[in-house]
């Protein structure tokens, strides 16, 4: 079957659905998300959203932090692009029924403002949020708005397999675009129905998350398998900054907890790292001590396991007062409760776990790619914000900024008249496949990748651990390619050919950078290196006919 719209919005968190909203009200738009609407990064986003509304703060201290973070790789335009969007933004969510905290109101001060955290890398308090489940509050109110939108369809269950391009030549010794290619579209697998639907878009947005699953130990949901890097790379855009993966330092060790992630927050309210006799030690490593930016503290906890051989760390906050603790966490508290911890009376243990990709598909300032119409927002992307270690609550912002952006630019685009049409896609073609009966080659592999790229990619690395990792991967992605052809697409070999591919990159850029920068450290390039490596790492596929 084709489907048939204007905007294509592949992927449901907060980027996605921004984009829809947006989008919708100038045409068409259909969302494609591969499980339910709220499965996303953001339903599961604890912290918040890094603004600036205080007084005691400054658009300019936003912008340093960034940059202190992203270790010399930030991009100093898109950097003051996002930073002074972000407040528009937030009153933009307030506007649509967002609940944020709010400061206690108290008689004769006129309106409740906003209540601000803080966290890592941050100078002042500027995290905006709702409890510690501020992306479920976010997501609650945007899919609200999307379902009750008539000119908005959303394909529950449905993964997006590849993006379907179209050369644009010379037209009568013309160049029509300076692109050499031009997105239209994808074929997408309906995993209930097992079927591969065609679905044509004027303009197409990848908004899929990241691609936390490609390591063992991560705080992502399930369904963060690196899709929209792995689609948009095959497509032939520009991937770029793969090897600055970011480990949160604070997910909860518990054989059932799954990596329940820890918000970074509970350290902005005071809570302290302990090692297993209850010594502090992040002193030793920073003088932001607990407080210190996201990598410092994970390269910390790493260092401190392996001279110990402790299973974890342990995360203090039971010095503060009980009630304010409930109140102010109050789903990480039932979550730990739930697991036997208590965290107003005993420390949670904590250990660090791959949680966001700094790199993603390059884009310019409106989120477009190398591909003409195709955009690309979120953790999917990089825009150059980041750098090479994300700045706490940063994600959220870049998200809602580029949303925005993405969504002006592409109605621009479509009503410009400029868009031609494209000739009728060909349909998915499954002739001469066979149905599998080998499911155990996708979780043999799937499970090899994840522990490799734990073992040898993981927060501190070496030339050799390197070069162990590719040898494997490039035979497990030789073998997923021969098993791809052969066999009817189902969902589960989708993410992984995609996490075999995102593994690949992951490595190669890896490799690429000879220092030590951000979240990338390899032991053999111990300093960080400005002459040569001040610059990013980008990767494209080779041009085939």
């Amino acid at each position: 079957m084709e489907y048939n719209f204007d905007f294509l919005v592949i992927g449901s968190g907060v980027g996605g659905l921004t984009f829809a909203l947006k989008a919708a009200q100038h045409g068409s738009v259909a969302v494609i998300t591969k499980k339910g609407i709220t499965d996303t990064s953001t339903e599961a986003a604890q912290g918040g959203v890094a603004s600036v509304f205080s007084k005691l703060d400054s658009f300019d201290l936003h912008i340093q932090d960034t940059h202190a973070a992203g270790d010399g790789l930030c991009d100093e335009e898109v950097v003051e692009m996002v930073v002074k969007g972000g407040p528009d933004r937030i009153r933009e969510l307030i506007d649509m029924g967002v609940q944020f905290n709010l400061k206690q109101e108290k008689e004769g001060e006129g309106e409740p403002e906003l209540s601000l955290g803080r966290e890592g890398g941050h100078s002042r308090q500027r995290i905006v949020h709702a409890q510690d489940m501020t992306g479920r509050e976010i997501e609650r109110v945007l899919v609200q708005n999307v379902r009750e939108h008539d000119r908005i369809t959303v394909f529950e269950d449905h993964i997006a397999i590849d993006l379907v391009t179209y050369s644009m030549r010379m037209k009568r010794g013309i160049v029509v675009t300076s692109h050499e290619e031009a997105c239209c579209g994808a074929y997408v697998l309906d995993s209930k129905a097992n079927e591969v639907h065609t679905f044509s878009g004027k303009i197409t947005l990848l908004a899929t998350g990241g691609a936390g699953k490609v390591y063992l130990y991560t705080s992502n949901p399930d369904i963060a398998t690196g899709d929209g890097i792995a689609m948009a790379y095959r497509a032939g855009a520009r991937v770029a900054n793969l090897e600055f993966v970011q480990f949160h330092p604070t997910c909860m060790y518990h054989p059932d907890a799954k990596n329940f992630l820890i918000s970074e927050a509970v350290r902005g309210e005071g809570a302290v790292l302990l090692d297993s006799k209850g010594n502090a030690f992040m002193e030793k490593y920073d003088p932001q001590k607990d407080l210190a930016c996201r990598d410092v503290v994970a390269r910390a906890i790493d260092t401190e396991l392996k001279k110990s051989g402790d299973d974890s760390v342990y995360l203090d906050i039971s010095h503060k007062d009980a009630a304010f603790v409930k109140e102010r966490f109050p789903n990480i508290y039932e979550k730990c409760y739930s697991f036997g911890v208590d965290m107003t009376k005993e420390p949670i243990p904590v250990v660090p776990a791959a949680h966001y990709m700094c790199g993603g598909v390059a884009t310019d300032l409106d989120g477009r790619t190398d591909i003409a119409r195709l955009y690309v927002v979120g953790e999917t992307a990089c825009t150059g914000l980041h750098g090479a270690n994300r700045l706490a609550s940063n994600s959220l912002l870049e998200a809602l900024v580029y949303a925005d952006r993405a969504s002006k630019r592409a109605v621009a685009e479509l009503e410009s008249g400029a868009l031609t049409p494209y000739p009728e896609l060909l349909p998915w073609d499954e002739v001469g496949t066979t149905d599998s009966d080998e499911a155990i080659m996708v979780t043999a592999n799937w499970d090899e990748i994840r522990r490799f790229m734990w073992n040898y990619v993981g927060i501190v690395r070496s030339n050799k651990r390197l070069q162990r990792a590719q040898n494997r991967a490039e035979n497990i992605a030789q073998e997923i390619n021969e098993y791809y052809w052969d066999f009817k697409i189902t969902s589960d070999l989708v993410e992984l050919r995609n996490l075999a591919l995102v593994a690949k990159l992951v490595i190669r850029c890896a490799m690429r950078r000879q220092e030590s920068r951000g979240l990338h450290y390899n032991i053999e390039y111990p300093e960080k290196n400005d002459e040569r490596w001040k610059k990013n790492t980008v990767l494209r596929r080779p041009f085939v006919n």
